[in-house]
């Protein structure tokens, strides 16, 4: 199969997390065609996981995975010599391309693996949950993220918190009369970005992002509704943190948490270069699918970014290290 040709035909679709329904048959097409026997998983209305394996085979005891969906706005492909480019290039269609050229590749070699590709990774890992819930139980998983091809020691874990402040509305010459939910708002992320961290000597440090702030009615109303979205990128158990956030904002905002996934560490193998995820993955939400690697093409420093690509070299060197990977972890007693 043509591995720079399935990455763009996947890039061209529009699988923006809660529209992965045209990606995900697709490549129930298209795994067919190629001989994999590929079913969907219902997740949701609408949306649902693709799973593949070839039918002639035993069950496979290594599946490689990924994600289907992407952060927005969708960016349609293009390429040059060197580079494919779009939204999803490296996060993570071009990575699907190298998981199905790899799996095929290890199949004219009579070894058999499967194939998983989730929705919602971007947002909840809500596919990979259901996921879970269904699983063949291989020996081990090999999950793509932009690794730059190199094994991930470790990965950070992710903490969703929606803030939310309440006020009451006034006209904006008298503020006496009102009280503003904004000002709250306001006042408790600043004690949130003055509040230390936690570190992991081998992960670094947790890190805080506000990805979102809304509120208010007009800019002559005292507002009495405001509200943000932040993520902590979390290196350790996150309960304390969790503490120290409610003490922090009390009197001001209410806290809700969204997500709380964990950071994880990761198997590695001798000879292979490595390097430390500071993003979160599907792996903490399939612990049924086998012992986790993570490994994949392309940089995560130009994911989710306006210009995403990969190299066509680091997908073609992707599948040398995927059929590598399998080769050694299946040799294993």
């Amino acid at each position: 199969m043509d591995v720079m040709r399935l990455t763009r035909q996947l890039v061209d679709i529009d699988s923006t997390t809660g529209n992965e329904l045209v990606a995900g048959e697709f490549l129930l097409r298209e795994l067919s065609e190629l001989g994999f026997r590929a079913e969907a998983m219902p997740v949701a209305s609408s949306r649902f996981n693709v799973v593949a394996r070839f039918a002639d085979a035993d069950p496979p005891q290594l599946f490689f995975s990924t994600h289907m969906d992407t952060v927005p706005p969708f960016i349609s492909s293009s390429e040059d010599e060197q580079n494919i480019r779009g939204r999803g290039s490296c996060d993570a269609k071009g990575i699907i391309a190298a998981q199905v050229a790899g799996a095929l590749r290890l199949r004219s070699e009579r070894i058999a693996v499967g194939l998983l590709f989730t929705v919602g990774e971007e947002r909840d890992s809500i596919g990979a949950l259901e996921a879970n819930r269904h699983s063949p139980r291989p020996r081990f998983m090999i999950n793509g993220e932009p690794t730059e091809n190199k094994l991930a020691v470790a990965t950070k874990g992710a903490l969703r918190i929606e803030l939310t402040a309440t006020g009451r509305m006034a006209h904006s010459a008298y503020p006496e009369l009102g009280e503003s939910a904004i000002e709250k708002l306001v006042r408790a992320l600043a004690r949130l970005l003055e509040m230390k961290l936690p570190l992991d000597s081998e992960i670094g440090p947790s890190t805080l992002n506000i990805g979102v702030i809304e509120g208010g009615r007009a800019m002559n109303v005292i507002s009495d509704f405001a509200r943000a979205e932040l993520l902590y990128r979390t290196v350790q158990d996150s309960n304390e943190l969790k503490q120290q956030i409610n003490a922090a904002i009390k009197g001001l905002c209410h806290a809700k948490v969204l997500l709380d996934t964990p950071a994880v560490h990761l198997r590695t193998l001798p000879g292979l270069p490595t390097m430390i995820a500071s993003f979160t993955t599907d792996i903490p939400s399939l612990t049924n699918w086998g012992e986790p690697l993570l490994i994949g093409p392309g940089s995560i420093h130009v994911a989710h970014t306006e210009d995403e690509f990969i190299a066509k070299s680091d997908l073609l060197a992707a599948v040398d290290v995927y059929c590598d990977l399998a080769h050694r972890l299946l040799a294993t007693a």
